[in-house]
């Protein structure tokens, strides 16, 4: 079977399995006769997701959450990338960040976030910096893995050329580690939805975070759900942009 054939393929499976799942759903409440403030079925969901929709609430809100990630992600990928540069070029630089890089994945960022949110406020700047730096450690080690992943020889070739070091940066070290990069901006794109949630759930009235939270405390379990699978789509929007672009770059792979 041909790879293309296999990707349309496997596309179709995903399609299915959603399309499996949501009458399975409508089943289950069914056959359990809970309640809608336990378990409402997706039809409870989709109207509800309708007059959200209509309202203007839900786009408000999701377009809160979006900009934070986004600005979350950018702050995140770019720092990670020269810090995990500079590591990956000097070893006793990382032998002294290592105790501080190994401490900031040992303490929760939900222990931190009410930290952030009282030192920064509870404006946008403090959800920046939570997903900030939950996507910030899986960045920085795909940087230094990929950097020194480049093939000595290949050193060797760009000096007896006389490259810069600006010319060996771009056209050989940024070149061969981007497949490893791309990888970690994969991760970080996912990681960064639930850095923004987390900061929206500490201290936030707007957001899809605040919607979650609305909707707990006034037993609207629709909107919940509602809540929860706008940020999936935004999780699953920002791994297929990730995608494409691993696409576009990475052609040379094929």
């Amino acid at each position: 079977m041909k790879p293309k054939t296999l990707q349309s393929l496997s596309r179709w499976l995903g399609i299915l399995s959603i399309l499996l799942a949501i009458p399975l759903w409508y089943l289950v409440v069914q056959i359990s006769g809970l309640p809608k403030f336990i378990l409402p079925s997706p039809v409870d969901v989709w109207t509800r997701f309708l007059k959200a929709l209509q309202d203007g609430s839900l786009l408000y809100h999701a377009g809160i959450t979006l900009v934070e990630i986004l600005l979350g992600l950018v702050a995140g990928v770019s720092f990670a990338t020269i810090v995990g540069y500079a590591v990956a070029k000097s070893r006793p630089l990382e032998i002294a960040l290592s105790p501080y890089l190994v401490a900031s994945q040992a303490i929760p960022i939900v222990a931190i976030a009410p930290l952030l949110v009282i030192w920064l406020g509870d404006g946008i700047l403090s959800k920046l910096v939570i997903c900030a730096l939950i996507v910030f450690f899986p960045v920085l080690v795909n940087t230094v893995v990929g950097v020194r992943a480049v093939p000595p020889a290949l050193y060797d070739l760009m000096r007896s050329l006389r490259a810069t070091r600006w010319q060996i940066l771009f056209k050989l070290e940024l070149p061969a580690s981007l497949p490893v990069l791309l990888g970690g901006l994969r991760i970080g794109a996912t990681l960064s939805v639930i850095g923004a949630i987390v900061g929206e759930l500490v201290d936030a009235e707007q957001g899809l975070g605040f919607l979650l939270q609305l909707g707990d405390f006034q037993y609207d379990t629709s909107m919940v759900f509602v809540a929860v699978f706008m940020l999936i789509a935004l999780a699953l929007s920002l791994y297929g942009v990730v995608t494409l672009l691993e696409k576009k770059f990475l052609k040379w792979q094929k």
